[in-house]
């Protein structure tokens, strides 16, 4: 995969990547594509899942920070 496809990855939404995942998916399970035509589908579908797998994390660890925050603050106002 090129440099410059990865790089249109990075500016996809999570809501993009996945329903663009979705798509290689459907297709993928439809059938009647070449072998080389699967193999481009599937590096896309990986390229894509792991785009949507670095939202999750980062939204996870804004969570974590914000859950972390409000303990720190919640302590603080108890003490």
């Amino acid at each position: 995969m090129s440099e410059d496809t990865k790089e249109t990855f990075e500016d996809l939404s999570y809501e993009q990547a996945r329903e663009q995942l979705v798509a290689v998916v459907s297709r993928l399970e439809a059938g009647g594509v070449s072998l080389e035509e699967s193999l481009a589908l599937w590096e896309r579908g990986e390229a894509l899942a792991n785009r949507c797998e670095e939202w999750l994390e980062g939204a996870r660890r804004r969570l974590d920070a914000a859950r972390g925050e409000g303990t720190s603050a919640g302590a603080a106002a108890e003490a």
